[in-house]
């Protein structure tokens, strides 16, 4: 069993135990490699509690415990534990941790100068995964700190809810290289705040896949530089959105355009396939424009999520259910102001009967039957057109053939005059051979003519 715990200030259950006798058991535990968790609440409210009266040695101490444990995986010190000064002390010793994953430092009153503090325990913690610090008012500088020391970490998700941030600076060469979700959930963020956003979420090293914008100021322009990053990304899977009352009926058409672009087939097939969850309006939003608009985006991003791992699929899915449906097509064209053209005029004729195929199977009869009446001059083409090569190729092989014949009969000829040089040759070797003993017999009289 795990071994964790507590130590909540105010806590009625430990009335009888001395709260100096109580840290320095956690304290010992800590030290003897004894715990995974330790929680360390308190109230916040002033009250002459151990926790807000330890000395700034005391939060040496405990940082410096922290970081030679190599079995805790979770601390969290919240709800008052902490606040700027003793932020300094506890990490001035808290510097590395090869064993904490998760950091919750939420409601403590933290701001920049708080981060700044973390900053050498941030760039050597080896396997810390998630950082909370809601409800500290940290502001864009401590965020943007905070960004730039998690560059080279191990961080996979942090949240920053009710943080105070509303500009947010990006450097490109220290963005964190395992950042997978991130929320910023806190009623200040604009447009101004998007441009930041983006980087994260360009370029073929995007990591983030979940990004939680919910109850900011976030306005059309934002979304529009949200949706450009978009375009081509090929990792955020959920983008929350919801609650930002400044998003208009055309910031979310915006959305819909993103992940189901009607204008085209390409266009289709070019949306983005990724996304499988967007939440672009209120929960309880009266709006029925808005609710029909995030209702076609839910369908665009489920064909998304049925197909993860699969953008081609997920993109002839799409082609499929929205632009061979006429209804379909007619009420996303209407939505996003496109004009109602003949989709099938796109399609190659000699696709045609396949796409003519798919539109009978998946839509029935009806539909079939507009598909002809837009296509018909194309199925006429493609069948004309089938004609036609059938002749060029018959013309083509009738040239093979004829090629072959006169390839046949140079190899005859070939061979009957390889046969007549061969039968040349051999003659002429008969008549040297012949010559040659001539020779001889006449040089032997020769000598012995002389003999004599």
């Amino acid at each position: 069993m795990r071994a964790a715990m507590y130590l909540m200030y105010g806590d009625s259950s430990s009335e009888d135990e001395d709260p100096a006798w109580a840290f320095n058991k956690i304290l010992r535990r800590i030290r003897e490699n004894q715990l995974y968790e330790i929680r360390l609440e308190g109230t916040g409210d002033g009250d002459d509690h151990y926790i807000n009266n330890m000395t700034d040695e005391q939060w040496e101490d405990l940082g410096l415990a922290i970081s030679n444990n190599t079995q805790l995986e979770e601390v969290k010190l919240s709800r008052g534990a902490l606040n700027d000064h003793k932020m300094q002390f506890f990490f001035r010793r808290l510097t590395r941790s090869s064993s904490i994953q998760q950091m919750s430092l939420f409601r403590n009153g933290l701001s920049a100068v708080g981060v700044r503090s973390m900053v050498p325990f941030l760039q050597s913690a080896s396997d810390l995964l998630e950082i909370n610090l809601n409800y500290n008012l940290i502001q864009s500088e401590g965020f943007n700190t905070l960004l730039r020391a998690l560059g080279d970490s191990t961080i996979k998700e942090l949240r920053c809810i009710g943080c105070g941030i509303e500009s947010i600076e990006i450097d490109s060469e220290h963005i964190p290289k395992h950042l997978k979700s991130l929320t910023l959930a806190n009623k200040i963020i604009n447009a101004d705040g998007c441009q930041g956003l983006a980087k994260l979420l360009e370029g073929e090293d995007a990591t983030l896949k979940n990004l939680s914008l919910d109850y900011n100021n976030i306005d059309d322009q934002g979304v529009n530089t949200l949706v450009d990053s978009l375009q081509k990304n090929r990792s955020l899977t959920d983008l929350g959105l919801g609650n930002n009352n400044a998003i208009s009926d055309q910031g979310q058409i915006m959305l819909l355009k993103l992940v189901n672009n009607i204008s085209s087939i390409k266009a289709t097939l070019q949306s983005n396939h990724t996304l499988t969850h967007i939440k672009a309006n209120s929960a309880n939003c009266g709006n029925d424009l808005k609710k029909h608009i995030q209702r076609r985006i839910d369908l665009a991003t489920q064909i998304n999520a049925q197909n993860k791992q699969n953008p081609e699929a997920a993109g002839k899915a799409k082609v499929l259910q929205s632009q061979m449906n006429c209804c379909k097509r007619a009420e996303l064209a209407d939505l996003q102001g496109v004009n109602q053209l003949f989709v099938y005029s796109e399609i190659k004729p000699l696709h045609l009967p396949e796409v003519l195929a798919l539109v009978r199977r998946y839509h029935g009869l009806g539909e079939l039957y507009v598909a002809l009446n837009s296509s018909i001059a194309g199925v006429i083409s493609t069948v004309n057109r089938k004609e036609c090569l059938k002749q060029q190729r018959a013309e083509h092989e009738a040239v093979i053939a004829e090629q072959r014949a006169k390839i046949a009969f140079h190899r005859a000829i070939i061979a009957d005059r390889r046969t007549k040089v061969e039968t040349i040759e051999a003659e002429i070797a008969i008549i040297e051979e012949a010559d040659g003993s001539h020779i001889g017999r006449e040089s032997r009289s020769s000598k012995r003519l002389r003999a004599s």
